[in-house]
């Protein structure tokens, strides 16, 4: 059986001969036709089928040989796939290599070349099987030696051959891309048998290997003769010459007059002159050269003395913070303070802030427009990531690439001394074997110590008591107990309904409208509309993922109003879901009926408050208490004290006092992939535990919050605010809480305040009295006055708890 399939098939096409290039089947190329005949015959191969057969000048015919056709005979029947004429008048072709083919005869037709041709197409059955696997790793081994050598390695190259299993295909692929004389690609393309090819490319690729290898040799050997010295003298040399061209070796005179010029403190005029003259006596271009005009460019950078007028009527900053933005009533009020305090007395020191809340509810644009209120300049610190405490302090100016920190630089960026400086993210620091940046905080955000802050680069003092700091986090959980007392810190809670309302009529609205080139005129969005997309399409505590709604809502009839030629568009509420689609976000709502072991709870999350319902199912068993909905630790144990405390209250209940041996309990917190945590789901579960066990079904439009004790005390929580309004959003008439959080009531949204009854709880048996319906064809039991004598204590919590549901 023959190693390869041969095919002969007769042609006659059109002929083009290239200097110094082969054309290769498989392979695209890409050449110009160099004269008017090749021009001619590539244009009447494009006028029949495209197919061109492409040859190669015989540069070796024996001297004087005279031939009409200098041509190889054996060449590449190419199709052409685009051909193009350049603006120097040149036809350049594109063609796709297809079979290789040997002429018969050449002969001149209408102005161009013709040949008869015996197209020999060879096919390998099972691509050489051990052979020409064997053939393949051969070559490829033999190439990547060769492609070491070479000065510019091509790695894409390399992979390419690397995928490509057919022995015939792969010798004409690195024939076409390694090897550099013709007339070894020549040699390869005339092998019409693979294995033939294989080993002629093998022994070409030695031969080429073997003269790269001294061709580097002779290029080491070279290069370690140059007289090293003698090389960085005609550096410095050619350096000098160019510095004088250039009339850049006036450093020193030009940092001598900065210095004079500059209102410099005494000290610090005094350190920069001794490091100018210590750069006038230092060799021109050498290492501690530039280290000093680097650190004398930098220090005369810093803005020592220029400084802004405040702005210190607390009216026109009212004005200014009010105009920018909707709440952050509590923000806005104590910058106010601060600027009548400043007005009354000009010397009081700046104030330095922590506003801590979840993303998205304007911790960075508030301190934006507090420093446009103030009239001072605004400079920000991202310290999220930042785990190097030289990112602060800055580095030895002695290290190569030394800076200053980023409170130098911050300075420097304002071009005053008295900026407001944001703190982004001061929550996100991180600390490791270089040092802990918040530690280097600690003198910065003390007002007594920052007087006379050191830079590690520029190793003088400056004083940042004149700068206003501002710091923002989403948590203090991650922040220094020290770092936090030097901080006052203010929180931002979530944003309700009815702010987010406001805050896109009065400034997402016109600033997506403006920002894609449109006006009042052109889009009205109405406010049931609004409330549509607030309601659900988006659920965030802050208002960016409305914005974005927005802007979406923008383009969209922004698109329609081009296509349809409309002037103006009003979105109503039925017209939101044409632009947006089907409702992202399903509303949280009560039961129809009143339920058995099931329990409206209320959380607060990063994105507001939620409904959490608890369920108990009771069931025959040993005694096993489970719980589920991916709960934290503590809410564990809440669920153990709820039990222990229905245990204490059984017999007022009807229960029997051993079900904690007859009967499984199994306590279930619905949406499990969500985890839950915080103990402030105390009450809702001994309520739903008693509901369960007695059969007594429980209000369906009361919900409740509160911590519960051993004793049957409710102890008080937090993210009373968040938690109202979504028990308001739910439907719920009634929501029981701590009778401690009753002076919290205050800051809870008028929408809330005015629609909700709060009954204040001081103990479970408050919560179970108003929850709990009437037992069915049972007599009322005097739980009240026996639950009061069970759980009588005077036990007061040391603390005000606020946990956080995270969901």
């Amino acid at each position: 059986m023959p190693a390869y399939i041969e095919k002969a098939e007769p042609v006659t096409l059109p002929v083009i001969a290239l200097r110094g290039t082969v054309a290769f089947p498989q392979i695209t190329i890409n050449f110009e036709a160099g004269d008017e005949s090749a021009a001619t015959a590539a244009k009447a191969a494009a006028a029949s089928s495209s197919f061109l057969f492409l040859t190669s000048y015989n540069e070796y015919l024996e001297g004087g040989e005279e031939k009409e056709f200098p041509f190889y005979r054996v060449g590449t029947v190419v199709r052409i796939k685009q051909m193009l004429r350049t603006p120097e008048g040149q036809t350049r072709i594109i063609a796709e290599g297809l079979v290789r083919a040997t002429v018969n005869s050449y002969r001149t037709i209408l102005g161009y070349t013709e040949a008869d041709l015996i197209c020999r197409h060879v096919t390998l059955p099972d691509m050489g099987g051990v052979r020409g696997e064997a053939a393949v790793n051969e070559m490829l081994r033999a190439a990547e030696q060769n492609m070491r050598l070479l000065p510019a390695e091509s790695g894409d190259l390399l992979n390419t051959i690397r995928t490509i299993k057919d022995p015939g295909a792969l010798a004409d692929f690195i024939a076409a891309h390694i090897l550099v004389r013709p007339v070894d690609k020549q040699a390869i393309l005339e092998c019409i048998d693979p294995f033939a090819r294989a080993e002629i490319l093998l022994s070409i690729l030695a031969e080429e290997a073997v003269v790269m290898e001294e061709e580097s040799r002779i290029r080491k050997r070279v290069s370690a003769r140059m007289n090293r010295h003698q090389k960085e003298y005609y550096l410095r040399e050619q350096i000098k010459v160019i510095q004088e061209e250039l009339g850049e070796g006036d450093d020193v005179a030009e940092f001598a007059e900065r210095i004079q010029n500059s209102e410099l403190p005494e000290e610090v005029a005094a350190k920069l002159t001794k490091e100018n003259d210590r750069l006038a006596k230092t060799p021109f271009g050498s290492a501690e050269a530039t280290v000093l005009a680097n650190y004398l460019d930098t220090c005369l950078s810093i803005p020592w003395s220029k400084t802004t007028k405040d702005r210190v009527s607390f009216t026109a900053v009212q004005k200014v913070l009010d105009a920018d933005h909707n709440g952050l009533e509590e923000v806005k009020e104590r910058i106010v303070e601060y600027i009548a305090a400043k007005q009354l007395n000009p010397d009081l020191n700046n104030q330095i802030l922590c506003l801590v809340g979840p993303p998205g509810v304007g911790k960075t644009s508030i301190a934006s427009s507090i420093a446009r209120a103030m009239n001072r300049k605004y400079v920000r610190i991202s310290l999220g990531g930042v785990r190097d405490e030289a990112d602060i302090r800055g580095h030895r100016k002695t290290y190569i690439g030394a800076m200053p920190g980023r409170i130098i630089t911050a300075l420097t960026q304002a071009e005053v001394r008295n900026p407001l400086i944001l703190l982004d993210e001061i929550d996100k620091l991180t600390r490791d074997s270089h040092g802990d940046p918040t530690s280097a905080l600690l003198e910065v955000l003390d007002g007594e110590q920052n007087k006379s802050f050191r830079d590690h680069f520029v190793e003088l003092p400056f004083d940042l008591s004149d700068c206003m700091f501002i710091a923002t986090a989403n948590s203090l959980e991650n922040i220094p107990k020290p770092l936090i007392d030097r901080m006052e810190i203010i929180e931002l809670s979530t944003y309700t309904k009815r702010e987010k309302l406001e805050i896109a009529k009065d400034h997402l609205i016109p600033k997506q409208l403006k920002r894609h080139g449109m006006t009042k005129r052109m889009l009205r969005i109405t406010e049931d509309a609004l409330i549509e997309i607030i309601d659900y399409y988006t659920r965030e505590a802050g208002v960016r993922s409305l914005e974005r709604t927005i802007a979406t809502l923008c383009r969209k009839t922004g698109k329609k109003m081009l296509e349809t030629g409309c002037k103006s568009i009003t979105v109503k509420s039925g017209d939101v879901k044409t632009y947006l689609g089907e409702r992202k976000l399903l509303p949280e709502s009560i039961d129809s009926e009143d339920p058995v072991g099931c329990v409206n709870g209320l959380a607060y999350t990063e994105l507001g408050g939620s409904l959490l319902k608890v369920e108990v199912a009771v069931l025959d068993g040993t005694g096993k208490i489970e719980t589920t909905g991916s709960l934290g630790e503590v809410m564990k144990e809440s669920a153990q004290i709820a039990v222990s405390y229905v245990r204490s209250v059984a017999k007022e209940f009807g229960i029997p006092t051993d079900f904690y041996k007859t009967k499984d309990i199994h306590i279930h917190f619905p949406e499990g992939a969500i985890p839950k945590d915080g103990p402030s789901a105390g009450v809702t579960m001994v309520t739903a535990l008693i509901s369960a066990l007695t059969g007594r079904a429980v209000r369906r439009d009361v919900a409740m919050t509160g911590e519960i004790s051993l004793r049957g005390n409710v102890l008080a929580i937090g993210g009373l605010k968040e938690k109202t309004m979504a028990a308001y959003s739910a439907g719920v008439k009634t929501v029981l809480i701590p009778e401690e959080n009753m002076r919290d009531l205050s800051k809870i949204d008028t929408m809330a305040r005015d629609n909700l009854q709060f009954i204040p709880c001081r103990r479970a048996a408050d919560v179970l009295k108003e929850a709990l319906l009437p037992a069915k064809k049972t007599a009322p039991t005097e739980f009240d006055k026996s639950a009061d004598a069970v759980a009588a204590s005077t036990f007061v919590p040391t603390a005000n708890i606020q946990p956080q549901v995270r969901l």
